[in-house]
């Protein structure tokens, strides 16, 4: 089977208020060892997957773009001499705006990249400073139109709803001026306080002033009805794209596929056995120069955990859970293990059943979370 590459790139400019993602804004001193690091895992990967055929690319973190454009080339030159990559690969690169110009866009292209994912989250300029963006919404718009200027045509925003101060108004803008930007996909997320962020402190001390629950349903129901109607086809509870543009890497981790994952904090998944890398980046560095795997968890799922994983990635998605390929897949009888989960989820109408496929309804892709857990093992 076809793998997926993630590589992680964990430096920001600026941490933002929301984020609890392994990513730091002040460790900029470690770049070239860092970047050196993660050559040298690739290498060391490439060596393993030898035989194996690299069909989706994904370079995310923090700030890919962030980096100088030479550093870019590094990367980008040591993936292409470390795998086989397919000839129809997608390779996406997570930017943010304000951080590229046509000299990295130009790398990015000539090295085989050809997905851009901007990380926009809004196009209200008072709403950006709150949650603790450093790009302007004219930046923005000025940045997809010089990757479009610079041959991408599959260009991603990622936008999000339930900001401090936020009005579904607010939200329609957004969506819309999007969309005028002639772009392939969106992904609109809702805001969750995450343990640990600093909007999670001002939640404690009472000073995040988030919409109510009537405003916040008013946009995601508007995200949801709009998209659609508009060309942006929901693949996914958060994901929405116009025809054959859908994320074929991310469609890899809810298909429950093969993938890899390079740089601290990153996870592989490889017949039913996740590894997950070092989060510290001076810990990662220092594990790769000793010679020594970075992997500090190593994990053969029990076949319980497993099947759960698989049921709740798949229903994630619109096309829903394929019974068959579940009872193939692990050889058990899928109405044996949760037929009673079954018969309860469909009383709540929060999935349905056809042709041996089951799937959210409207009603369940809303409440995801609530179905997913009935799937867990005890």
């Amino acid at each position: 089977m076809k793998t997926g590459l993630y590589i992680h790139i964990p430096f920001c400019q600026q941490k933002c208020l929301y984020c609890d993602f392994p990513s730091y804004d002040n460790i900029t001193h470690l770049l070239q060892p860092y970047v050196a690091a993660l050559c040298q895992e690739i290498s060391g990967w490439g060596g393993v997957l030898s035989g194996t055929l690299i069909d989706t690319i994904y370079i995310g973190g923090g700030t890919p773009t962030l980096l100088p454009a030479d550093t870019l080339k590094v990367i980008l030159n040591k993936v292409h001499e470390s795998f086989s990559i397919d000839e129809a690969a997608e390779f996406s690169v997570e930017a943010n705006p304000g951080t590229t110009n046509q000299e990295k866009l130009l790398v990015l292209k000539s090295g085989g990249v050809n997905r851009i994912s901007f990380g926009v989250q809004t196009f209200s300029d008072a709403l950006l400073k709150s949650i603790g963006r450093i790009h302007s919404a004219e930046q923005a718009v000025r940045s997809v139109k010089e990757a479009q200027d610079a041959g991408f045509s599959n260009i991603n925003l990622d936008l999000m709803y339930g900001l401090p101060g936020q009005s579904c108004k607010d939200l329609e803008a957004s969506i819309q001026k999007a969309m005028k930007l002639d772009i392939t996909h969106i992904s609109a997320y809702g805001l969750k306080v995450e343990e640990g962020t600093p909007f999670a402190a001002m939640d404690q001390k009472g000073t995040l002033i988030l919409p109510d629950e009537v405003e916040d349903e008013e946009m995601y129901t508007f995200t949801t009805e709009y998209l659609p109607q508009h060309g942006f086809n929901r693949y996914e509870i958060s994901n929405f794209s116009k025809a054959g543009y859908e994320c074929r890497h991310n469609l890899k981790y809810w298909r429950y596929q093969p993938y890899i994952g390079v740089g601290a904090a990153a996870h592989s998944f490889l017949q039913k056995e996740r590894l997950s890398n070092i989060s510290s980046v001076p810990q990662y560095i220092k594990c790769i120069q000793s010679g020594k795997p970075p992997i500090e968890l190593r994990e053969n799922l029990s076949t319980k955990v497993a099947m759960a994983e698989y049921i709740f990635l798949a229903l994630r998605t619109v096309q829903g859970l394929s019974i068959l390929e579940f009872q193939e897949l692990f050889k058990r009888g899928f109405y044996l293990e949760y037929g009673d989960i079954v018969s309860e989820l469909l009383q709540k109408k929060l999935i349905a059943v056809k042709e041996n496929r089951i799937k959210l309804t409207v009603l369940g892709m809303k409440y995801g979370n609530v179905v997913f857990r009935e799937f867990l093992p005890e």
